[in-house]
């Protein structure tokens, strides 16, 4: 394993890191899905340990993850390792079977101490805001609290984990006043839109945490037109049998010639273009089992340019589409 500095922290974090959010198990807030179905505490306890066995150092969750289970299994499994990383969010809530963004400096503070006691940790390395908007920055509340939390030293650092459709203008409002230390976004081969704020933040010294490098397992190849995801996995609304033919035949005519030219199996390949960036700190995958560990930290290594430029070019009519399509659903 590679290890990254995170932005101008102090934290030095594994390229490859924990996406705890599947782990979390089945999830609903009314009727609507907020995990990766069904989930085995044991095996994910297993997956924890052979990622910690991988050097995989950073954990990265959400008190939204599983409603608090993705925390509390982590927090059961690594507490009193003081080798790892824990980076968590805060914002959002399960009020009456509605989901409610939260941002306030009260329900922070109090939502912090509650992520603490899960997490069994006094201190939280990584705090962020779960895709908060200009809006709820520009009100301030939700900066106080994270600047308080910082001062009462219940975290080390905080920033914010951006919106998938448009990051820009939340990362320009933190970055043009210099506040909070990183951010986290939606990036990979054939989701871009976030390289601008990438390339920005990378060049002012924040850290950033790179997700859904695998576009919700379309980037692993083992998907087809009939793969089938359960009710309670919010794949089910998105990658439809549509949408599946639709990627599938994208990257089989664009992308998967390439990855057998430098002789790189999907996965790999697509988590080696993120880490061609120098300005990322760190990957997280979706790991579930064991074995997706072992996928997730094999055969990763440096592209050549011109690997790297032809990804860069794959911004046409029928990714962006494509895109659209997966992004609208659910």
């Amino acid at each position: 394993m590679n290890y990254r500095k995170f932005g101008n922290t102090d934290l030095t974090v594994s390229e490859i890191g924990f996406g705890s959010w599947a782990i979390g198990g089945d999830a609903k807030v009314g009727n609507i899905p907020i995990g990766w179905g069904p989930a085995d505490d044991e095996v994910s306890a297993n997956a924890i340990h052979a990622a910690l066995d991988a050097g995989i150092n950073f954990f990265d969750t959400a008190d939204f993850y599983g409603l608090g289970h993705s925390e509390m299994l982590l927090g059961k499994i690594l507490k009193n390792n003081n080798q790892v990383i824990i980076a968590t969010k805060v914002g959002h809530r399960n009020i009456n079977e509605q989901i409610v963004l939260d941002y306030s400096e009260k329900y922070i503070l109090q939502a912090c101490e509650n992520s603490l006691k899960r997490l069994q940790c006094e201190i939280i390395d990584y705090y962020q805001l779960h895709s908060a908007r200009v809006s709820h920055l520009q009100n301030g509340e939700c900066i106080a609290a994270m600047e308080k939390l910082k001062v009462k030293g219940k975290i080390k650092y905080w920033g914010l984990s951006l919106n998938t459709f448009n990051p820009v203008a939340e990362a320009e409002f933190l970055m043009e006043r210099r506040l909070g230390d990183g951010f986290q976004l939606v990036f990979n081969i054939i989701n871009q839109r976030a390289l601008p704020v990438l390339k920005n933040a990378g060049s002012k010294g924040y850290g950033i945490i790179a997700r859904m490098p695998l576009q919700f397992g379309l980037l692993t190849g083992k998907f087809n037109a009939k793969s089938k995801f359960s009710e309670t996995d919010h794949r089910h609304s998105r990658l439809t049998p549509d949408i599946l033919k639709q990627s599938i035949k994208l990257l089989e005519s664009k992308v998967w010639p390439l990855a057998e030219s430098v002789h790189m199996d999907q996965t790999s390949f697509a988590l080696s273009f993120i880490l061609s960036l120098k300005e990322i700190s760190t990957v997280i995958t979706g790991i579930r089992t064991a074995d997706h560990v072992l996928q997730n930290t094999n055969g990763i290594k440096k592209l050549s340019d011109d690997v790297v430029n032809f990804l860069f070019s794959l911004s046409d009519a029928d990714l962006k589409v494509l895109m659209e399509a997966i992004e609208t659903r659910g």
